[in-house]
């Protein structure tokens, strides 16, 4: 059924007595554009309000089809955004002082300063364009009374005391530690999804397969969201978060990385629609309330800026409480199946342990090895190799693969036929193929024929022709959280198949692919 046509002079009717809130508000921001800073949270909330209840209605009429309120609907739109924006730098504003926030390169507080003004200023163009568009729309302005002291927030200084009863949680250590460590993941994914603050801004870091898209802040948006609930709901107010004065400091920084990250997402929300490129093509000559490039700087200069800035603080933070409230264990785990712990899963687990920040000890028969260094994963090969010989030439020895005589007539061919056994045994794993055995071996002086099958075996596992099979197992000694990621790093080995192909990560390891 095709809906009914509502006429201008019905329609005009509604929107004047909807609108009266909202056009008183504007129309204070619209008369005092010439002052100095008028932004108070009661002005913002209003616009914001309003403009949030009068966008739905014009939506539910069509207006943002419709060439009489287009515009109209539009400047509601833009304020609504740029409202949302401001209330979020006044919260920021006020609740500064409690936040605890360490100390960052540039001066926070008056980067606050400084784009609120520049979103001040684009309320008021905003505003005045709506208010022109009223006019021109013949709405009765002159209806609305306006007073200097509507939007006034008196603060009395002080605040309530904090006498509530303290809730007693589970076990400190949990407590924390799940905390930190879920900040820990998300501060990784996070900085390896935005883009880096050092780029100049252009329309090409923008859209859906950009870096500064509206897709990519809401997401981040709502697991930092999720993250501020989960200390609010195990944290807050709890004898630890008394007696561990590094949780506050915490919660600040999750907060204002949260409300930085909602103001990408509305700067990101807004460029995409209404000021980008292709946004602009649409809009055809609607007046423009914020230069582009200005936007795109406000979100890389100001919002990722400050997010990348206090995720860094705060990863040193967390580091610091995981390493108080380390729980020590161990776990024995297979080596890399593919070549020991060479580059790959070397440097996937150093990653891992880096990020923690906590010290970890690799066990390996009477050695030791710092998990944190991928040089020191290395080392371990030798003896890993030197494993892997002793149980070949033990293999080929169960095999009777050696003639009584210990004589053959050719070793070149009873070695490749050698090779080739094993491999069926599930021995070794050729990754050359055709295997080229490089002709005769180098005779050891004196060697048995078993030595020199095993010396011909190693010469080409060096050159990465062939592997052999292992089921060598390492001891992992560190902090419980830690070794949880390993276990599970090597139950996907080690982020290889076993011809050293790459293989994705699973969910829980996705901070190591930054």
């Amino acid at each position: 059924m095709t809906p009914s046509t509502i006429s201008y002079d019905a329609f005009k009717e509604l929107m004047a007595e909807r609108s009266m809130a909202y056009l008183r508000a504007a129309l204070f921001v619209s008369k005092h554009r010439h002052d100095g800073h008028i932004l108070t949270r009661p002005l913002v909330g209003e616009l914001l309000s309003h403009s949030s209840q009068i966008e739905e209605l014009l939506d539910s009429y069509g207006a943002r089809n419709n060439c009489q309120w287009a515009n109209f609907r539009f400047f509601t739109a833009t304020i609504k955004l740029f409202s949302n924006v401001s209330y979020e730098l006044l919260h920021i504003q006020h609740s500064l002082p409690h936040y605890r926030l360490l100390p960052v390169q540039r001066d926070f507080a008056n980067s606050v300063d400084q784009t609120l003004s520049v979103t001040e200023h684009i309320l008021r163009k905003a505003t005045q364009y709506l208010v022109n568009e009223a006019r021109r729309l013949k709405m009765p302005l002159s209806d609305i009374h306006i007073s200097d002291d509507f939007y006034v927030e008196k603060l009395p200084p002080g605040r309530l005391p904090h006498d509530l009863a303290t809730r007693r949680p589970g076990t400190v250590s949990k407590t924390v530690s799940l905390l930190a460590t879920a900040f820990l993941n998300l501060a990784a994914e996070s900085k390896h999804i935005l883009p880096k603050t050092q780029i100049h801004p252009s329309s090409a870091l923008c859209g859906m397969s950009g870096p500064i898209s509206e897709e990519h802040f809401r997401s981040l948006e709502l697991r930092f969201h999720n993250l501020q609930s989960l200390y609010d709901t195990y944290v807050s107010i709890t004898e630890t978060e008394v007696l561990d004065k590094d949780l506050p400091v915490l919660r600040g920084h999750i907060s204002v990385v949260l409300h930085l990250l909602r103001m990408s997402r509305d700067f990101a929300h807004y460029y995409e629609r209404h000021a980008g490129p292709a946004a602009q093509q649409i809009a055809g000559k609607r007046k423009r309330v914020i230069d582009p490039d200005k936007l795109l700087d406000l979100v890389i200069n100001f919002s990722v800026y400050f997010v990348t800035q206090y995720l860094t603080c705060a990863e040193l933070l967390c580091q610091n409480m995981l390493r108080r409230y380390t729980e020590i264990d161990r776990i024995e785990v297979n080596v890399p199946p593919y070549r020991g712990f060479h580059v790959r899963p070397s440097t996937l687990i150093s990653k891992l342990v880096l990020h923690y920040g906590s010290e970890v000890k690799m066990l390996l028969d009477s050695e030791e090895y710092d998990a944190a260094s991928p040089l020191e994963l290395f080392r371990a090969n030798e003896k890993i190799n030197a494993f892997k010989r002793r149980s070949l030439a033990k293999a080929i020895l169960e095999m009777d693969m050696i003639p009584a005589n210990n004589q053959v007539d050719d070793i070149t061919k009873f070695i490749r036929e050698a090779i080739l056994k094993l491999a069926e045994h599930n021995k070794l794993i050729i990754y050359d193929h055709p295997l080229q055995t490089n002709g005769k071996p180098s005779h050891l002086s004196g060697a048995s024929l078993l030595e020199q099958v095993t010396d011909q075996i190693a010469r080409l596992q060096v050159t990465g022709k062939i592997d052999m099979a292992t089921d060598i197992a390492v001891t992992f000694v560190g902090d419980k959280r830690v070794l949880e990621d390993i276990k599970l790093l090597a139950q996907n080995g080690y982020g290889e198949d076993k011809f050293g192909n790459n293989i994705p990560l699973p969910e829980g390891l996705t901070y190591l692919r930054k």
